[in-house]
């Protein structure tokens, strides 16, 4: 059988596809600011303008300098672009749908099933690098599909514009290339990758991402140490949680997604495309080669669910309880993730519940206000001398940028961070003579100073243990050395 044309392709069912943008966007909005800043968030909030950044890409971090000079300096800014890009990828996942011969009621399974399905719905609600990269990963895999499918290698010239785009969010995308690369020289069609759109398509990608890589380049490829640091630190239980958290991402819709695997390998009208399929144990063998995180593959995963939501509407057609049994599957699905992913659950009970070991995101959109004004009121205590020339050393990005945004109440100073990117802003001035620490093991720094002492312990009031409960505010006073030479021993990464 030949492949489809773009004249065969069923219509996009706008209908549904639109009431399930609105409700999931209501959604957002409701609970964007039931809690408060990801840290992520506040991190973006205070990086610079530049064409990248020791630890990441630069384009979420412009995203929210962006929304922010649109919306205001709010938490609710932040949230704009990542509710924007869960909607991006609905549309994109629906159209991988219709470029497989889903019809109305499959392009129906796949929006009302992915809008709140496992991990994707916790994205959605916060700006994280990996929320802009999920449409990144839906478009290139609908544009690769399409020129599969099509036949069409100018789709090809597509798929490079959208890595391109993605190389200024996170370089992972270059992992989905590699896996597609080997599953054509697997099982085909191998004469695609002689096809001189396919490499004119890779050459778009690198001169829209040459802006990126030369930074990354002239500056001694960063990036990979912060991998190779993060690989060492946090591989060895990214690749125990890999294979078994690989059900959570779509969490309830898994038998949607392993369908569309199956039906990729055995229908032979999607020969073409099965790539697709074999794409997936690739990306996995990578992923856990190189010790990442278990959520790298979700964009794919978005990829095969959007295609097994074609067997799946065949398989509701053969009988009314199959068709209740997909309905009463997505509306659990959509409960359950809606409870794990969103601010749903009230902050003061949050700590009751097992939710912050099942989603680390939740527990670190708690407690910025608490800690700055516990950290605020050690400031407020030093005498007048001391404050008139302190500064704040936070030790993680999350600290710092709450002090930055919470801090002028309390009339805190300059706060600075060694930790990733915010390491260049530093170090402090040399009439810094007392620093205000946060997070920071006095006895890691106490030999920079002639006197360390602790002064207060960070507690969020809500019996929520996060990164900061628990964490000692101290004051040092004399720092022994220049802080250009005591500076590098505040840096890390992580």
């Amino acid at each position: 059988m030949t492949e489809r044309t773009p004249e065969a392709l069923p219509r996009v069912a706008r209908p549904p596809l639109a009431v399930t943008a609105l409700v999931l966007t209501a959604v957002y909005a409701a609970t964007a600011s039931r809690y408060d800043y990801h840290r992520d968030e506040l991190y973006f909030r205070m990086l610079e303008p530049a064409w990248g950044y020791v630890d990441q890409p630069p384009l979420t971090p412009l995203l929210a300098q962006a929304a922010i000079a649109v919306f205001g300096d709010s938490l609710w800014a932040l949230r704009v672009p990542a509710m924007l890009c869960m909607l991006a990828t609905l549309w994109l996942a629906v159209l991988i749908t219709r470029e497989f011969g889903g019809g109305p009621r499959a392009q129906t399974v796949c929006a009302a099933g992915l809008a709140f399905a496992g991990v994707s719905v916790s994205m959605g609600h916060m700006l994280a690098t990996a929320t802009v990269d999920i449409p990144v990963w839906t478009a290139v895999l609908l544009f690769t599909a399409r020129a599969l499918r099509r036949a069409d290698p100018r789709w090809w010239l597509a798929a490079g514009a959208a890595v391109g785009v993605g190389l200024y969010n996170k370089h992972l995308v270059v992992l989905l290339l590699i896996s597609l690369a080997v599953a054509l020289l697997v099982v085909g069609p191998r004469r695609v990758l002689r096809s001189g759109h396919l490499w004119a398509g890779v050459g778009l990608a690198l001169l829209i991402g040459a802006p990126n890589l030369l930074y990354q380049a002239l500056n001694g490829w960063p990036q990979l140490e912060m991998a190779s640091v993060i690989a060492e630190t946090k591989g060895p239980d990214a690749r125990v949680e890999l294979l078994p958290f690989q059900p959570v991402l779509l969490a309830l819709m898994t038998p949607i997604w392993i369908a569309g695997v199956i039906a990729l390998l055995r229908r032979p009208h999607w020969r073409g495309a099965r790539a697709l399929a074999v794409a997936y144990p690739v990306l996995l063998v990578i992923v856990l080669i190189a010790g990442g995180q278990m959520y790298y593959p979700l964009g794919l995963v978005i990829a095969l669910f959007a295609i097994g939501c074609v067997p799946t509407a065949e398989w509701m057609r053969r009988g009314r309880w199959r068709e209740w049994t997909v309905i009463g599957a997505v509306g659990l699905n959509t409960a359950v993730s809606a409870v794990i992913g969103l601010p749903l659950v009230p902050a003061e009970r949050l700590g009751e519940t097992p939710l912050p070991e099942v989603n680390s995101s939740l527990p670190d959109q708690l407690g910025w206000q608490a800690y700055v004004e516990q950290i605020g009121e050690v400031y407020q205590g030093l005498p007048e001398a001391d404050a008139a020339s302190a500064v704040v050393i936070a030790s993680n990005y999350g600290e710092a940028g709450a002090v930055d945004r919470y801090g002028d109440a309390w009339g805190l100073p300059e706060v600075y961070s060694g930790h990733n990117h915010l390491r260049h802003y530093g170090p402090p001035p040399e009439t810094a003579t007392v620093v205000v620490t946060v997070g920071i093991p006095l006895p890691r720094v106490e030999g920079f100073f002639e006197d360390c002492e602790a002064a207060a312990t960070l507690d969020n009031g809500i019996g929520v243990d996060n990164e900061e409960q628990g964490r000692t505010v101290g004051v040092c006073r004399g720092p022994v050395e220049a802080w250009g030479e005591l500076w590098p021993h505040f840096q890390h990464y992580s």
